[in-house]
């Protein structure tokens, strides 16, 4: 192995091509702590022209890869390759280009999702996809796993913010996709590049559409005696015809956490919360204000309360986003899954998940994107203890095949990554399996960009024709 890697010290000094184990050891996991796998090397470029000469190495040596930010992938999307190495983005870290009277940003992937809305912010601007980890989560990572976040209900994931994104595919490839305009000609193979969770290649330079900062907010915090009652509360708020920016719901577990953590002053005895947030004109927050404080008159709820400032607004979302993290003063060792059911169903699925932590005789605290019924049950296990993980993966897979029961998805934003691979021919039947085969081929013939992800196994399926390259049918690319 030692001679293989002589390639990569003509592109990498000593200190950027890390072969030592003790920094191995800081990349061989991500977010999903529960797999582990040591690379063969990491190496952390500087520069795009790095960046594709190291890709253009790994095509030519056969050797897999993996691109890196942060590491804050929950689905195991960032887990090393046994004998492959890990590309780390971070340096990549520059905004280099933001424009205010178009309302765009052109970052590298290694820029950190909070970075761009700071940088928007003196201009009235912001970037709208606003994961839990989003102040310190990569760009270039949202865009792998076509991250979402609290209000992605009226905002849309990161596939909805992104116009434009020039990258390296895992053939050496450099392509450039979409532009500056948020209209284009031809197929949307940016839209395709976001959520391909790195099996076709790595951005290098992303540009993102950037929106006014709402004029005023309008925050409610809302306590339920039960799971089902703020599961129905969020149907009747859609029903009413409102789009709230927000609309999130923690269960009893995940309040005891977020208040050990942070003291939010959630309601004390809640079985559920909902948070609900109104944003826009003011003129239009004053009927919409008068709207919700109908419908939720007519909800079953015992404890309300309405943010009267800007602290007190954070203060509520402060509980919210420090649910994941919060989750560990409660249990030594969790797993977090992320599914997706039907709005109408939320409440249906509630009880399920109710029912499967009894049976299970597992701890299970529940956190949702509940406007559009996302879920993301936290499942709680000791790792010391024998064959508890195994047990935890068990409950997590009855929760997937909850999701696909009742006509939703196995992933919401977390993507399919190492966790959930298995799942994918049980959610889609065999054409459709295979025709994402082909079209990862098309960019990746020998399957090296971040094998063993979202499909079943780990080699390269036998498929029945490739064809001709999409992006050259385009026009995207030239082999001449």
């Amino acid at each position: 192995m030692a001679d293989l890697l002589k390639g990569l010290e003509s592109i990498f000094p000593s200190g950027r091509l890390l072969c030592d184990p003790a920094y191995l050891a800081a990349f061989e996991s991500d977010g999903l702590t529960a797999f582990r796998t040591k690379p063969l090397a990491v190496v952390i470029p500087e520069t795009e022209e790095e960046v594709i000469a190291a890709v253009a190495w790994c095509h030519q040596n056969q050797v897999p890869f993996v691109a890196r930010g942060s590491g804050t992938s929950l689905s195991g999307g960032s887990l090393p390759v046994a004998n492959g190495i890990v590309i780390a983005l971070n340096r990549l870290n520059r905004i280099l280009k933001l424009d205010p009277h178009e309302r765009i940003a052109v970052v590298q992937p290694g820029v950190v999702n909070q970075h761009v809305t700071n940088a928007a912010a003196p201009h009235g601007l912001y970037y709208a996809p606003d994961p839990s980890s989003q102040s310190i989560c990569t760009i270039g990572g949202n865009v792998a796993f076509n991250s979402g976040g609290a209000h992605c209900l009226k905002y849309g994931m990161t596939s909805n913010h992104v116009i434009g994104c020039k990258a390296v595919l895992a053939t050496g490839e450099v392509v450039e996709m979409g532009g500056p305009s948020l209209e284009s000609v031809g197929p949307d193979f940016t839209g395709l590049f976001c959520g391909s969770e790195g099996l076709f290649g790595v951005a290098l330079e992303v540009t993102l559409r950037l929106l006014p900062k709402p004029e005023k907010f309008h925050t409610v915090l809302v306590g339920y005696r039960s799971l089902q009652a703020a599961g129905d509360a969020v149907s009747a708020v859609i029903d009413s015809g409102l789009l709230p920016g927000a609309l999130e719901i923690m269960d009893a577990l995940s309040i005891e956490a977020a208040e050990a953590a942070v003291a939010c002053g959630y309601p004390k005895g809640a079985a559920a919360v909902l948070i609900v947030e109104l944003e826009g004109p003011r003129e239009r927050l004053e009927h919409e204000i008068k709207c919700l404080e109908a419908v939720l008159v007519k909800t079953d709820a015992f404890a309300q309360r309405v943010a009267e400032d800007d602290a007190e607004r954070l203060s509520i979302w402060r509980g919210r986003k420090s649910a994941f993290s919060a989750v560990g003063r409660l249990s030594p060792d969790f797993l977090v899954q992320d599914g997706v059911v039907p709005r109408k169903r939320l409440g249906e699925a509630l009880v399920r998940i109710e029912q499967l932590a009894e049976r299970s005789g597992m701890r299970i605290a529940n956190v949702f994107h509940a406007g559009d019924g996302n879920l993301h049950p936290l499942i709680m296990f000791d790792g010391k203890e024998e064959g508890a993980l195994h047990r935890a993966e068990q409950v997590a897979g009855e929760l997937s095949r909850i999701c696909i029961e009742m006509g939703g998805s196995i992933t919401g934003e977390h993507g399919v990554g190492m966790e959930k691979r298995d799942f994918m021919p049980e959610m889609y039947d065999s054409l459709s399996m295979e025709m994402m085969a082909q079209v990862r081929s098309a960019m990746d013939p020998k399957w090296i960009a971040n094998p063993g992800k979202m499909f079943p196994g780990n080699e390269a399926p036998a498929l029945s024709t490739v064809g001709l390259h999409p992006l050259e049918k385009a026009g995207v690319i030239s082999r001449e």
